[in-house]
């Protein structure tokens, strides 16, 4: 049975709901944007593979090239600011906002050389998104077990200074579209501690202008990007993890206020999910 007219009348089904209805018309580009997601993964495995044989991280180039190519379909644009902070030739632990699904082409987006990122273990058995991720050299650790996840952490320090890579981080832990930031977790600044690398953190500005699951709005937009100056670790130690994780918080949450356009009260809640992520 012939698969393809099912597929072509479920897009023109998903079309029409669309011209009817918000929360269809958002749906739908989820769904469109997930489609994108694992047809752009199966068919930049096959270019990675037939490239360069197997797992590098010099497959992200590839990658990027691909995730890139998403926004245009949205009507998307970054305006970035700083980006030669990234393009340093040295190791470093990059950090980030997260907000959505979305992030992944905003990451994309001002992706420096020799970067991966780390992820959590179940996405590696996401089909051709895990199978993407792996060929690009995506580090995974298993969050249930803090003892492997730790080792793994351990590993990628002493492979970062070897190799000269960037680890790209989201030190919240979880998506958050709150309109601010979550508190930090530590893991991101035991590494660069580790390895005397400094921290490049930056910050996306909110996606609440186009994108909301609890509005079911999806439409065109600009993000705002900064990169901030690199946050020294050399001579620290762990000792000094709650102030570093303190310093990185407070200028990327007053950055992301700023380029949001969002007022900054003293001392205001973070939102019902900063319990569950604390």
């Amino acid at each position: 049975m012939e698969l393809w007219p099912w597929l072509v009348a479920a897009l023109l089904l998903l079309l029409l709901l669309a011209q009817l209805s918000r929360s269809a018309r958002f749906y739908a580009k989820i769904g469109l944007y997930c489609a994108f997601c694992f047809t752009a993964s199966a068919v930049a495995a096959v270019v990675c593979l037939l490239r360069h044989g197997g797992r590098t991280v010099e497959n992200m180039s590839i990658i990027s090239w691909f995730v890139r190519s998403f926004k245009y379909a949205y009507g998307l644009r970054f305006e970035v600011k700083g980006r030669e902070t990234l393009d340093e030739d040295r190791p470093c632990v990059i950090i980030s906002n997260h907000q959505s699904i979305l992030d992944m082409m905003g990451l994309m987006e001002i992706l420096p050389d020799r970067c991966v990122q780390i992820a959590k273990r179940e996405l590696l058995f996401l089909g051709p998104v895990g199978l993407i991720m792996y060929l690009g050299g995506v580090l995974f650790i298993n969050r249930q077990r803090s003892q492997t996840a730790m080792s793994v952490m351990t590993d990628v320090g002493e492979r970062m200074v070897r190799e000269k890579l960037k680890v790209w981080i989201y030190p919240e832990g979880t998506r958050n579209d709150n309109g601010d930031l979550l508190p930090f977790k530590k893991g991101a600044f035991y590494l660069a501690i580790q390895a005397q690398v400094p921290i490049v953190p930056v910050v996306y500005s909110s996606f609440s202008s186009f994108y909301s699951c609890k509005t079911k709005l999806f439409t065109s937009g600009t993000i705002q990007v900064e990169v901030l100056d690199a946050v020294p670790t050399r001579g620290l130690t762990v000792a000094d993890v709650p102030k570093l994780l303190d310093t990185c918080h407070r200028a990327m949450r007053t950055r992301f206020f700023h380029i949001s356009k969002i007022p900054q009260e003293n001392g205001a809640p973070l939102g019902p999910d900063t319990e569950e992520a604390q």
